[in-house]
């Protein structure tokens, strides 16, 4: 046996990492922030998405980044998962007392896909906020997640689309989806990647890729959501190419 003084602090430091993580948890530092959607041909708000930050005591606000790829494959990502989704319902009834009800997307891990209980948990957590219209919980699935097991996601997505949620899928565009896989796929939103997004007006072979992805959006009679959204120059091409509704810092932070 061999003893790797790097693996071993390395090993030491993640177990330490997944410790302050899960404290952090039960001691409530876990924000959610709300980026909206807009229909950039009305300006009419249609949407946002939720996103996790970390109040840290000592460090300030963390983005998602400090936080996601440490709990990865460990029982604590699901633990996040399920207080992410509880606290997008609770927010959405505090909205609705304000008369805003707008659709609110979750981002769900691989690892909560493969739970077998995840239909029957989620069926809970909407029995718990009764006030809450199912149909306004939108349920993001990455792209390079769903590919492995299609089969599996489009069963998971079936289960819980029974309970009236709607699903988009994230990241379009990285996972080098065909078409049987859209066929397939029961989802609603098609989000184009920020990627392809950010360098469109400069980079061709960018832009000839979100025409592409309107398409099959519009052929496969999807909704279809531009992420990243930095400048009213990349706004105007979007509206131009047919996509109305988008997201992101020139829009709004969030």
């Amino acid at each position: 046996h061999f003893y790797d003084a790097g693996l071993a602090s390395s090993t030491r430091g993640h177990h330490e990492n997944l410790e302050r993580i899960r404290a952090a948890l039960d001691h409530r530092e876990f924000l959610l922030y709300y980026q909206p959607k807009v229909n950039m041909a009305t300006g009419a708000l249609v949407g946002a998405e939720a996103l996790i930050r970390w109040q840290h005591p000592e460090r300030g606000l963390l983005a998602p980044a400090a936080v996601l790829p440490i709990v990865e494959g460990h029982p604590v990502a699901l633990e996040i998962g399920e207080w992410v989704i509880d606290t997008v319902l609770t927010q959405m009834e505090a909205w609705a007392l304000g008369d805003l009800k707008i659709p609110v997307s979750v981002n769900i891990s691989a690892q909560q896909w493969h739970r077998p209980d995840f239909p029957g948990l989620l069926h809970d957590l909407l029995a718990s906020h009764p006030s809450v219209d199912p149909s306004r919980l939108e349920i993001e699935v990455l792209e390079s997640s769903a590919l492995p097991d299609m089969a599996q996601v489009s069963q998971v997505i079936h289960n819980c689309g029974k309970l009236g949620v709607s699903f988009a899928l994230d990241d379009f565009g990285t996972g080098y989806s065909s078409l049987a896989f859209l066929k397939r796929l029961p989802v609603d939103v098609l989000k184009i990647d920020q990627t392809f997004v950010r360098d469109m007006l400069d980079d061709p072979e960018d832009l000839t890729s979100v025409e592409g992805m309107l398409g099959l959006a519009t052929a496969f009679r999807r909704l279809a959501v531009a992420e990243g959204v930095e400048t009213v120059e990349q706004g105007i091409l979007l509206l131009r190419l047919g996509c109305q509704v988008a997201q992101g810092y020139g829009i709004a932070r969030p």
